[in-house]
């Protein structure tokens, strides 16, 4: 089951947060195949949005090839989409990342300087097997 969250202050349209939530939770397995994604109606209720946002976001998730919509059902999780990570990979890895993100807090990181660290850490990884 996934809870949608939205963050006014990351100046992301909230379209592209319910988007990027979706494609998060799908990767990391929390959302499977034929997984039900709330209504339109259930989200406007639940994070206070305009129907339409929802609509857009599950539209560019559509055209994703990632939902599918089936009319008088709802919107669901196409057939075929594998989360990326064995459930006991994913396991390990968020222990130790969970026990970073203690020490990042600890050094006085807030999630924008974590999100900093870890793009930085990426980026700079990525160059190195390029090269």
């Amino acid at each position: 089951m996934i809870h949608f969250h939205l963050d006014a202050r990351s100046g992301m349209p909230t379209y592209m947060q319910l988007v990027n939530q979706v494609r998060r939770a799908v990767r990391n397995g929390v959302l499977r195949a034929g997984d039900r994604l709330p209504t339109a109606r259930e989200m406007v209720a639940k994070l206070a949005i305009n129907p339409n946002t929802v609509l857009k976001a599950y539209g560019l998730l559509e055209g994703e090839g990632l939902v599918t919509s089936r009319p008088g059902l709802g919107t669901f999780i196409t057939q075929g989409v594998e989360a990326q990570l064995a459930p006991a990979v994913q396991r390990q890895l968020r222990r130790g990342l969970d026990a970073w993100l203690t020490r990042a807090a600890e050094a006085g990181l807030d999630q924008e300087g974590v999100m900093a660290l870890v793009n930085l850490a990426t980026d700079e990884s990525r160059q190195v097997h390029v090269a």
